[in-house]
């Protein structure tokens, strides 16, 4: 078995076990490109309980200006209606995460879950 040294048991690995499918966090975004989410906004968790814990997990940014469309279900995020674009589904390191702020509810995942599968033609 191979040995972990210091420098792995600290890095953002360990952080994300606390993260888990449905949670909402603070996202920390490079600069984008065009229409490409940046900056801070918040973040659903869309990956797989079983593929976590990892360092870089699948998210769908969210946006409060957006437009309506059946691809971007409406959450509340701390009182504020949210769009999740599930259309710019994104792999990100853990590092660029803060603060969890919510969980979705089934009906919310649900809904989210909808629109990933119309994005990526699962049907």
């Amino acid at each position: 078995m191979r040995k972990i040294d210091a420098k792995c048991s600290t890095s953002p690995l360990s952080w994300s076990n606390s993260v888990q499918r449905g949670d909402v966090v603070e996202l920390r975004l490079p600069k984008g490109v065009g229409n490409e989410q940046r900056g801070h906004r918040y973040g659903v968790i869309v990956q797989s309980d079983a593929l976590l814990p990892r360092s870089v997990v699948l998210i769908a940014p969210t946006s409060t200006s957006a437009r309506d469309a059946t691809i971007r279900p409406t959450i509340d995020i701390r009182g504020e209606r949210t769009k999740v674009l599930v259309e710019q589904l994104a792999a990100l390191d853990v590092s660029r995460f803060g603060e969890t702020v919510a969980k979705l509810q089934g009906g919310e995942m649900w809904a989210i879950d909808d629109a990933v599968e119309l994005v990526l033609d699962l049907n």
